[in-house]
């Protein structure tokens, strides 16, 4: 099926109109009988009407935008099929300017987005490391943007970021997507120049990227598949190949997630070849980890620990790093080859792994702090030692508490299930809060 229309549906939405209005005003004068169903099913299966009905929607939405518009605009180009990996730039921002809209108001297209398979799925990934690259990034438009702008938008990512380590991306995607839609649309539809645009789209992708975390927190896979190849865009716009090669590892972390474990090592491959020299050692480490765990799901024991040993010899500079990788802290290394070992079945090597990586979460957000707790009470518990399972898992839920997040309560209900084989007093105290803990955040 096709993707939903999303630029259609911006478009009325920013004329004003509803469907049936709109059907309306494409029927005066003519002897077509457009109504609000036609409208709905032109953006629900991106169906394109016959003869010159688009010219003439070009027209009345030109019209009542206030612009020219052209095919293209509308997404009604018959010769492009809204193909991501060869998107120019402002049509490019347009996509996600409808994208970020229409998640804000909740609309029957965004709900209606699915996941990207194959082909479509890895051609933003070509795209971003090949030629051509946007030479001219400036823009002319109604605002002037400046260097508080761009640090403006900086800020509130920040800001955002620590909001989602602290409640989840439940709360937070629709902060996000709501700030997206009111103070950075107006921006990047402004005038700027080069070097303003390249850290105005920079500083964009980091919060588009940040909704896609939020959304894939929130169980919503498609939509936070979209925004982070929305994100990888900006970041090939902007010039940063570093960050590109963050979105990269986000997409990659959801393809894990998702079970695609060849899509994990595609994308973590691209993202150490394409942005290599630029990689931050914190993401180049993550990368190699990424890799070690899809190829232990794999069963691949010699591509695992080939990535693991690569992922140790890097050094960390916390001090150097940027603001996204913020989440490479102390102990994850340790957490993710706890995991590693564990899939590979060696669980004393996986244990040893684990306690480390709690003895080094001291300064850890809570977040980071309950993922490590996780792992080694899954160890714990794979090792039969059920007593310190439940001990380590309460731990685990202390640190939860009032989360709402899918990755969090997916690791509540995982470990609770691993442990449900010990009927023990401990487990079945730690089983029951976890319980009442995933309810009370759904």
């Amino acid at each position: 099926m096709a993707e939903p229309n999303l630029l259609l549906d911006a478009l009325i939405d920013e004329a004003g109109m509803s469907y049936a209005g709109f059907a309306g005003r494409l029927n005066r004068g003519r002897t077509t009988c457009y109504d609000h169903a036609s409208v709905r099913r032109w953006i629900r299966d991106h169906a394109i009407p016959r003869g010159e009905t688009p010219e003439v929607i070009c027209r009345v939405l030109s019209g009542a935008v206030g612009r020219p518009l052209t095919l293209a605009d509308i997404g009604m180009d018959r010769t492009h099929h809204g193909d991501l990996s060869d998107t120019p730039l402002q049509a490019a921002i347009d996509q996600a300017a409808a994208l970020w809209r229409g998640d804000h108001v909740k609309s029957e297209a965004v709900e209606q987005t699915r996941m990207l398979a194959g082909s479509a799925a890895v051609a933003p990934a070509f795209a971003w490391e090949n030629p051509p690259n946007d030479i001219d990034v400036s823009h002319r438009g109604p605002r002037a943007v400046g260097a508080g702008d761009v640090a403006r938008v900086r800020a509130a990512r920040d800001q955002y970021e620590q909001m989602y380590r602290r409640v989840g991306g439940v709360p937070v995607r629709p902060r996000i997507v709501a700030y997206l839609n009111t103070s950075v649309g107006p921006l990047v539809r402004g005038g700027y120049d080069d070097r303003t645009g390249r850290g105005l789209l920079r500083a964009t992708g980091g919060l588009i990227a940040l909704a896609g975390i939020s959304a894939y927190d929130a169980d919503r896979q498609a939509l936070a598949q979209r925004y982070l190849l929305h994100a990888l865009r900006m970041a090939k716009a902007s010039g940063h190949r570093g960050f590109g090669g963050y979105c990269l590892a986000l997409l990659a972390n959801q393809a894990m997630y998702r079970g695609n474990y060849r899509r994990v090592v595609q994308y973590a491959q691209t993202a150490l070849r394409g942005a290599h020299g630029h990689l931050s050692p914190a993401l180049a480490v993550d990368l190699h980890t990424l890799q070690a765990k899809a190829y232990a799901r794999i069963g691949d024991t010699r591509g695992s620990h080939r990535h693991m040993t690569q992922a140790e010899s890097i050094q960390i500079s916390p001090e150097n790093e940027p603001p996204e990788t913020g989440y490479v802290q102390p102990g994850l290394v340790e957490t993710q080859h706890a995991d590693v070992l564990r899939r590979l079945g060696d669980l004393r090597a996986a244990q040893t792994y684990a306690e480390e990586a709690v003895r080094a979460f001291g300064g850890t957000h809570l977040r980071g702090q309950a993922h490590r707790l996780a792992t080694l009470a899954q160890v714990q518990g794979e090792r039969g030692h059920a007593e310190e399972a439940a001990a380590t898992a309460q731990q685990m839920l202390d640190r939860t508490e009032g989360m709402e997040s899918g990755r969090i309560r997916d690791r509540v209900t995982g470990l609770a299930r691993a442990l449900a084989a010990y009927d023990t007093g401990d487990v079945r105290a730690f089983r029951e809060r976890a319980e009442l803990q995933v309810q009370d955040g759904q």
